[in-house]
């Protein structure tokens, strides 16, 4: 085949080959065309209409369980060119009417010929006719039957976790029983602690000083134990653990039995603080207060559980909310600090819920920059589960006492492992800010907040938080088994933060070896109480 185009383009020649007459001639700029093309345009469109016919037209055979290659081509590319809609398509749509129709859970009670599961629901599809309605009502009715059951089962679920985490193990009873017998019985449980001559170490602020407040025995031993195992002068160490008047005599035989010398270890109960009365300190009167509030809105936990319209991550936040902890005075008392400990300028603050697995004196090498607060931020990280949290996730703001205050948007940062400087949190207003906004919440029916002493923290020592590594802080480890053992072990504070305590039946197994290897199995104490390992 031979193409010609004139130097004028207005002339294309089309020639089968050499020497065969002119075979297509047209006149490109001129006003005719020949004949023959007309001829074979028409041929063409002829051929193309006669196509897209055959493709638009050509059905299943069969019963329309089968069609050819060319019919099913024809079926999806017909109706598109021709700007026409499938006959299914309605059918589709009307499936979809179906299951988007509400359906009422009482008219589930009592049925026998629901499908259970999906073998169920495809042998009824294969014994029966269904058209389409008949085939969306029935799914509809199997998927919602099988929603239920999983709501009941998350909210089970839940419900167990929340009593389990909130009851006192029989194993740790025992412990308290044991020590408590043992300070009445024994002298060597009632030794002074720190000894005389070490308590001006109390308030020497060349030692490093760290505070624990814990009613756990076995808790408190374990941070204090890793704390001062991983110290590389642990002679400088001072640990100030503070107790109720209930836990006091068992932490106290306890550490007098199990010294961590050279460490300076002091116990002392909160009544043993001569300030720390009803009529002096705010955050007792707003404890007292948000018992009341929590026992009249929330319901307790079988209300709780009872509502069938709520969402089950609902249902674990307001569960979650009745945890004891978060209205426990050990929980509260950081706040007070600076009354305290007036003669420090400087403190960690450890939760018994943690694990130390470095030295900690670098932490005193920290330029402040004039903060308060020393603490990890928990809004960017590798594991997006733990560290996405913002104000948002703590604060309501859908109340306009919080959106008109605060950044939804601003980072969050992680009560746990944090360090105070007492000195400037003296030159501040922080305590009296947080004492106010525990006064709102409790006016507004506990909803700028639900639960814990974090989102008030979070607004009492806004502006005063100086950010630290997150080497310092490892969070999450007790309400997700997602963290590699690998990466806890090179963190140098780890935080069993969550209802899975590891002291408790319902921790991750992977992750609580991290906590049991500071406890001496073959105690005593813990052999006659049967606390063991796993």
């Amino acid at each position: 085949m031979q193409l010609h185009i004139s130097p004028s383009l207005r002339h294309v020649t089309v020639l089968p080959g050499k020497g065969v007459r002119e075979f297509i001639k047209v006149k490109v700029g001129g006003k005719r065309v020949s004949y023959r093309m007309l001829f074979y345009s028409l041929l063409f469109f002829t051929f193309l209409f006669r196509f897209v016919f055959v493709l638009s037209t050509v059905d299943t055979i069969d019963d329309e369980t089968k069609c050819s290659s060319l019919g099913c081509f024809g079926k999806r590319l017909g109706p598109r060119i021709l700007g026409r809609r499938l006959d299914s398509v309605p059918e589709v749509e009307m499936i979809y009417q179906v299951l988007k129709e509400p359906l009422d859970q009482d008219d589930l009670k009592g049925r026998n010929d629901i499908p259970q599961t999906l073998e169920e629901f495809v042998a009824q599809l294969k014994n029966t006719n269904l058209d389409a309605k008949a085939f969306a009502l029935k799914l509809r009715e199997m998927l919602t039957l099988l929603e239920q059951r999983t709501r009941t089962a998350k909210i089970q679920e839940y419900l167990y976790r929340h009593v389990a985490s909130s009851s006192i193990p029989k194993q740790l009873h025992c412990l308290a029983l044991k020590l408590a017998n043992e300070h009445s019985t024994n002298a060597a449980a009632r030794l002074q602690l720190p000894k005389p001559e070490l308590v001006p170490a109390l308030v020497d602020n060349s030692y490093f000083h760290f505070v624990l407040a814990s009613d756990n025995v076995l808790a408190a031993s374990v941070v204090a134990t890793s704390l001062v195992q991983n110290a590389l002068r642990p002679q400088k160490f001072v640990l100030h653990i503070i107790t109720d008047r209930k836990t006091y005599s068992p932490m106290q035989a306890w550490f007098s039995l199990h010294p961590l010398s050279p460490a300076i270890i002091e116990v002392k109960a909160l009544h043993h603080f001569d300030w720390f009365t009803k009529g002096k300190v705010p955050v007792l009167e707003a404890m007292e207060k948000d018992q009341r509030v929590r026992s009249q809105f929330r319901g307790g936990s079988s209300a709780i559980v009872s509502n069938n319209t709520e969402n089950p991550v609902v249902v674990a936040a307001k569960l979650q909310a009745l945890s004891p902890k978060y209205n426990s005075v050990m929980n509260h008392i950081r706040i007070h600090l600076p009354e305290l400990f007036p003669s420090l300028n400087k403190v960690v603050f450890l939760d018994d819920d943690i694990v130390v697995q470095t030295d900690l004196s670098p932490l005193w090498d920290i330029d402040m920059n004039g903060k308060v607060n020393g603490a990890v931020e928990t809004c960017r990280g590798e594991d997006k589960f733990v560290m996405s949290k913002r104000f948002k996730s703590y604060l309501n703001f859908s109340h306009p006492l919080i959106a008109n205050n605060f950044d939804p948007h601003e980072c969050a940062w992680a009560y746990g492992m944090n360090i105070f400087d007492l000195e400037a949190w003296r030159k501040t207003n922080i305590s009296l800010t947080y004492h106010y906004w525990l006064e709102q919440n409790l006016k507004s029916d506990l909803s700028l907040w639900q639960l814990g002493t974090l989102p008030p923290g979070l607004i009492a020592f806004h502006g005063y938080v100086h950010v630290i590594d997150p080497f310092w802080h490892m969070l999450g480890l007790g309400y997700q088994d997602n963290t590699s053992v690998a990466d806890a072990k090179s963190a140098g504070v780890i935080h069993f933060n969550g209802r899975a305590k590891p002291w408790l039946d319902i921790a991750f197994p992977r992750l609580r070896q991290l906590w049991t290897k500071y406890i001496n199995f073959s105690d005593k104490f813990i052999k006659g109480c049967h606390i063991r390992a796993s």
